[in-house]
């Protein structure tokens, strides 16, 4: 835990102290609390998500850092309790659509019996349409992972694989006042035939204010060998400064 920490770290402060000897160097800080609470008679459910992203961008290469939290509870029963953070980067090429990027993230999740995942890796992006108001590209490559999960609940696996990583990302802009976005990942072991993890992150958000918009958001999870899934939809509010 202490290496993924400091990889981090490092990444972070070496990226963003390149990018402060650029003027056309643009920062982004992004923060979003969506979650739902229904309350009857017969008992009460609450779940809350809170999202927190930074981004360093310029000509030649963009960092993003980012965390989130999930923690819900059904009639006193805990539901999930998930922490995600991941640090990425990409690098731009004369070839204005292909680009490389690299990746570290940790997380654990109650929900889908994750005490402890690591993932780190790299690969190769292409842009399919890039525009001011749309964005389309795919990116594939290879993930080292090593995990601490649980099988039917109770049995501990500590398992390493190898997995290909492939996404598709999408952003629409509508009138500068709706935006549609969305990460959707399938990510196969190279080692484990039966072995896959499938994320899907999508969003729709309303611009009240340049700073501020209402979001409702959808995320998928599916992890395969503990054989545990999660469908998150909730509703709230983003935050965003560029500077």
């Amino acid at each position: 835990m202490k290496r993924i920490v400091a990889l981090i770290v490092v990444l972070l402060y070496g990226y963003t102290g390149f990018a402060q000897f650029s003027d056309s160097t643009h920062y982004l800080i992004k923060y979003a609390s969506t979650g739902s609470i229904n309350r009857t008679n017969d008992g009460n459910s609450y779940l809350l998500n809170n999202n927190l992203g930074f981004k360093v961008s310029k000509k030649k290469v963009s960092l993003n850092a980012g965390a989130s939290y999930v923690y819900g509870k059904n009639n006193a029963s805990l539901t999930n309790n998930d922490v995600s953070a991941a640090v990425d980067f990409n690098l731009y090429t004369d070839t204005a659509q292909i680009y490389y990027w690299g990746l570290a993230n940790y997380d654990r999740s109650y929900s889908l019996k994750i005490n402890n995942r690591f993932q780190g890796g790299a690969g190769i992006g292409y842009d399919l349409i890039r525009r001011p108001n749309a964005l389309l590209n795919i990116t594939d490559g290879l993930l080292f992972e090593n995990s601490d999960l649980f099988l039917h609940d109770t049995i501990q696996d500590l398992y390493s694989t190898v997995r290909n990583s492939f996404r598709v990302q999408y952003k629409w802009t509508i009138h500068n006042i709706v935006v549609l976005e969305g990460s959707n990942y399938f990510q196969n072991s190279l080692m484990h035939g039966d072995d896959f993890t499938i994320r899907c992150i999508n969003s729709m958000s309303v611009k009240l204010r340049s700073w501020l918009s209402l979001t409702a958001s959808m995320t998928y999870n599916k992890l395969n060998r503990t054989d545990r899934e999660n469908l998150l939809f909730n509703y709230g509010v983003t935050l965003e400064k560029y500077f």
